[in-house]
């Protein structure tokens, strides 16, 4: 039943991996391995990924126009809630390089043969219910702030953030509504994607297994929630170039990282069941 596989996997039947207890050291190597991923044949994954800088320009030049410049930070932010996916790809060429198979850069593509990909799809619907709601939360709240009118410029709307109180009150409320939903996100799906990606297990085992993978590690994955935000800010504040090398370098740490919290599955090694 197609329903059924989406939910609970190939297996037909809730299987919950096991999860370890990880410390801070694991979450730094994981970003280490991520870069040694990434620097094994940088070319190919800078390729891979500038769509996402070329998005980046797309989406400042789109909101340059006073009507959609309040959105410009809530759609920049949004790339932390919709990265987990983004980064399918990246997550196969390290599972690639841990069996020791090619990784050249098309095979990141092969992820569209995984027999996960209906939940796969369920999980990234349900990411982009959430940058949905978020736009729409920071919309409400600039509008409940500074009224329905937009403002006439840049640098207009730059002078009112930063220096008038109801500016500071947006970034204030703003920024503790992001933490709240990028939280969301962290929790439900921090391993999500490469779980399911690695073995069939279904999506509301995927969600499960990451919430509880958070509820286990705590500390470790809000570390990782910030050093995700401290790159991705990094990488927007090169003018998007930098989400080139950023986005990748971190797509495959969530895979070193995700190998470190769940327990390999019993005489089935690597593979991912394909």
């Amino acid at each position: 039943m197609a329903h059924f596989h989406v939910i609970a996997g190939g297996a037909k039947k809730m299987a919950y991996p096991t999860v370890r207890r990880i410390n801070v050291a694991d979450v730094f190597n994981s970003l280490r391995q991520g870069l040694d991923d990434f620097w094994t044949k940088p070319s190919h994954y800078v390729f891979l990924c500038l769509i996402y800088p070329i998005a980046g320009v797309v989406l400042a030049y789109w909101t340059s126009g006073a009507n959609a410049l309040p959105l410009l930070f809530p759609l920049m932010s949004g790339f932390a809630l919709v990265g987990p996916i983004a980064a399918l790809g990246l997550y196969e060429i390290s599972r690639r390089r841990e069996l020791g198979l090619d990784t050249s850069w098309q095979h990141a593509l092969e992820i569209r043969h995984s027999p996960a990909v209906p939940a796969i799809l369920a999980i990234g619907l349900m990411l982009a219910v959430i940058f949905i709601l978020w736009l729409l939360t920071a919309q409400s709240l600039y509008v409940s702030l500074f009224g329905p009118e937009r403002p006439v410029s840049l640098m207009t709307f730059f002078n009112e953030v930063f220096s008038t109180s109801r500016g500071w009150q947006l970034i204030l409320y703003g920024n503790a509504l992001g933490f709240l939903f990028a939280l969301a996100v962290l929790c439900t799906t921090v391993i999500a994607f490469p779980l399911l990606l690695d073995r069939d297990t279904g999506a509301a085992t995927a969600v499960y297994t990451s919430m509880k993978a958070f509820a286990v590690n705590p500390m470790e994955f809000i570390l990782w929630g910030l050093i995700v935000a401290v790159l991705l800010f990094i990488g927007f504040a090169m003018f998007f170039a930098g989400l080139a090398i950023v986005i990748p370098v971190l797509g495959h740490a969530t895979w070193h990282l995700y190998r470190k919290v769940v327990e390999p599955e019993t005489g089935m090694g690597n593979s991912g069941g394909r």
